[in-house]
């Protein structure tokens, strides 16, 4: 099939994207990457009279170490995230779950920001986004406001942006000290959505008690979601007290909106998703431990 008629604006900056995204209203739509708009308008699963291309914005594709938080221009593509020594080095769940998203093309062409914005329920960056506490930003004509990831996703492919915003940037707080990351999904083949999975990190105390933990759930409701039943129970507590398979019981024991679909049913989903989060603990926990040893070698 093909696209409904629309027109198409290509600004050059961001100042410039605001100002046409405030003139056109609800009627426009930006366009990122395109990886996933476009097979959208192609099937007519949605209709947009004016489609505003940012993918030449140039100042939407950074990524800086400030403040505490690495911040990524929303126009970065996975590809650039995934292969930056300074992402590896200070968000390594982003440089995990990058390998996750689709095929080597999409990642070529799509851009962080966009999948964000999309809000997914089974993407990646938007779990890992929910597990480190990210702040998404966004800027209109108004100005720039920061908003956290849990207050982002709104619903289906629905985000807590105004028709009028851009999300321009997304900062991940840096983890520091005894950490361990670990991203584990289950589907069909790979490059399909996942039909289950979790971005896990972990922070240790000295004594190998759990100083913090975020989980972020793939593919487990309308909206990316966050286990917070399982992190509640494992901080305080010893690795060693920790079972694994209690953590993957507990991340999805709060969840009432398990989708059931052709992939599976709402059951299977929950099963599949609570072997991820032990998978993710076991090697998230793994890693902090080690990073001890390797100090005390």
């Amino acid at each position: 099939m093909k696209a409904a008629p629309f027109a198409y604006h290509r600004p050059g900056t961001v100042a410039d994207a605001v100002s046409l995204l405030g003139e056109l209203g609800d009627d426009a739509k930006i366009l990122a990457g395109g990886q996933s708009l476009v097979p959208m308008l192609a099937m007519r699963l949605t209709h947009f009279e004016h489609l505003v291309d940012i993918s030449r914005v140039e100042e939407l594709r950074n990524i800086e170490l400030r403040d505490g938080a690495v911040w990524i221009g929303a126009g970065t593509p996975h590809a650039l995230v995934g292969m930056d020594d300074e992402v590896a080095e200070s968000v390594p769940l982003l440089t995990l779950s990058t390998p996750h998203i689709g095929h080597f093309q999409i990642r070529t062409r799509g851009t962080l920001g966009g999948a964000i914005a999309h809000a997914d329920p089974a993407a990646e960056y938007a779990a890992v986004a929910l597990a480190l506490d990210a702040e998404i930003e966004a800027t209109s004509a108004r100005g720039t406001r920061r908003i956290p990831a849990a207050d982002f996703f709104t619903g289906l492919w629905e985000t807590a942006l105004s028709s009028d915003e851009i999300l321009t940037a997304v900062a991940f707080p840096v983890w520091s000290g005894r950490c361990g990351f670990s991203v584990q999904e289950f589907a069909r083949r790979h490059g399909d959505f996942a039909i289950a999975g979790a971005t896990l990190a972990v922070q240790l105390d000295d004594d190998d008690t759990v100083a913090r933990c975020g989980i972020g759930l793939l593919g487990m409701g309308s909206t990316p979601e966050r286990a917070h039943p399982a992190e509640s129970a494992v901080v305080g507590k010893r690795v060693g007290d920790i079972s694994a398979e209690e953590v993957g019981r507990l991340a999805v024991s709060a969840l009432d909106d398990i989708p059931a679909d052709l992939q599976g049913t709402a059951a299977y989903r929950a099963k599949v998703c609570a072997a991820m989060v032990a998978r993710a603990w076991t090697e998230a926990t793994t890693s902090a431990l080690e990073t001890r040893s390797a100090v005390h070698a």
